[in-house]
């Protein structure tokens, strides 16, 4: 069975007639499409409709964008240049354009990049009819953005019905040819899987698939998501990137505000979307920056977030890049937050531990343990030293029974694992319980 099949099986979608050419068959389908949600949907317009006075507007009165004509039909596109001297947030857009390719590809964990020049990215994002990404899913703005010199370009591909998709389709193939990697906002789980299942619904070859991926979801939720509420685009460009929106639609109001349009056809209605998708697209841009100079360690310490540090160590320290967490660790356990300088001193111990050099190890736990007497975590490991490489057992049992007399009684999976190392050590030092 083909994948067309087993889509329409899917869909519950009906097999076209095989006397039509395939464009006049589409577009028949895509019609009966459209007829169907508007027949389900009530006379009155819902509580979140966008209500809009005054004689309807064309596209093109509100919108500067053009339509634009290829071998599969007919779409409206829409061509920004941001110039290098405008300011995005906190960062001059020229600044974007600076990131270093190494970090990037560190924050992808795909060395490819790395080879790369950040003018061949391409960012995308998308503006779909709901957020299940199953193949009924239809997304009907593809936002696109790129470096040309120091000035970022975005071109927005608008599908004014469902008929125009394939026009979108192949347009957003002809931008992608010339671009060497990717670069989204969630879109391994949203966007690229969506945009894939449309070209094969369409027949059109997948420009996506082969492209090397930078996710910025997931190296932002790993190094700023714990200060933050969430890991939502539009609170890392509040919190971190310096950029407040005014009278942003809200996501979930997007699919609504297109359905509206489909029965209105008012330009008015889209004008808000299609800024709020620009701005996606420009933020991941900006975002990039921030998240590759983080990785840096030209990083200026005094001015960084130190727990942002501290979550980049850690990603370095489990990516196998020990030497780059050194230098950074080595700093943060100088930090005035005490809780970065004691998990600091944890985790460059610990590497120093695997690495078999034991005597900046125990320096470390033994700087920790004057800081605080009862700190557990140093007192286990020098009890380990003490008892596996210097076999000065009563050394450990010293440090154990100290800690011991100080534990809370709360804290009872930690008493219950001192517990248990004191009573062998008294075993192997011969005391009776």
């Amino acid at each position: 069975m083909s994948v067309r099949k087993r889509l329409q099986r899917l869909t519950g979608e009906r097999p076209p007639d095989d006397t039509q050419s395939d464009r006049q068959r589409q577009i028949n389908e895509l019609r009966r499409r459209i007829e169907a949600i508007m027949s389900r949907r009530p006379e009155q317009m819902p509580a979140h409709s966008a209500v809009l006075g005054g004689k309807h507007l064309d596209l093109h009165d509100v919108i500067e964008g053009a339509e634009i004509e290829n071998s599969h039909g007919q779409c409206f596109l829409v061509h920004r240049e941001t110039e290098a001297s405008a300011y995005h947030g906190h960062r001059c857009i020229r600044e974007l354009s600076t990131v270093d390719m190494a970090s990037a590809s560190l924050l992808a964990n795909n060395p490819e990049i790395a080879a790369c020049n950040f003018t061949e990215g391409l960012f995308l994002d998308t503006e779909t009819t709901g957020l299940s990404g199953g193949t009924g899913t239809f997304a009907f703005l593809i936002g696109l953005g790129w470096f040309e010199g120091d000035s970022f370009i975005t071109q927005q591909i608008f599908a004014r019905d469902f008929s125009e998709e394939r026009a979108c389709l192949v347009f957003l193939k002809e931008v992608a040819r010339n671009k060497r990697f990717l670069v989204t906002f969630n879109g391994k789980s949203f966007d690229v899987g969506l945009l894939t299942t449309r070209f094969i619904m369409n027949r059109i070859s997948d420009p996506l698939s082969d492209l090397p991926h930078l996710d910025l979801l997931y190296p932002s939720r790993r190094m700023l998501g714990h200060r933050l509420d969430n890991s939502r685009l539009v609170t890392l460009e509040r919190e971190v990137l310096g950029l407040r929106r005014r009278g942003d639609i809200p996501g979930s109001e997007i699919p609504q505000r297109y359905f509206d349009w489909l029965r209105r056809r008012d330009g008015r209605l889209m004008v808000d979307v299609v800024e709020h998708n620009r701005l996606d697209v420009i933020s991941m841009a900006t975002l990039t920056l921030h998240l590759a100079e983080l990785l840096s360690h030209e990083i200026d310490m005094d001015y960084a977030n130190h727990s942002d540090l501290l979550a980049v160590a850690r990603l370095f320290a489990d990516r196998g890049y020990d030497e780059r967490a050194q230098r950074f660790l080595g700093s943060l356990m100088y930090s005035e937050d005490r809780y970065i300088a004691s998990d600091a001193g944890r985790m460059l111990a610990l590497i120093y531990k695997r690495a078999g050099r034991w005597n900046e190890a125990v320096k470390i736990w033994e700087k920790m343990l004057m800081k605080d007497p009862c700190d557990i975590f140093a007192v286990e490991e020098l009890a380990k030293w003490y008892e596996h490489r210097e076999h000065n057992f009563e050394r450990a049992l010293s440090l154990v029974t100290g800690v011991l007399e100080n534990v809370s009684r709360t804290m009872e999976p930690e008493r219950e694992a001192l517990v248990y190392r004191l009573n062998r050590l008294r075993r192997r030092l011969g005391i009776e319980g």
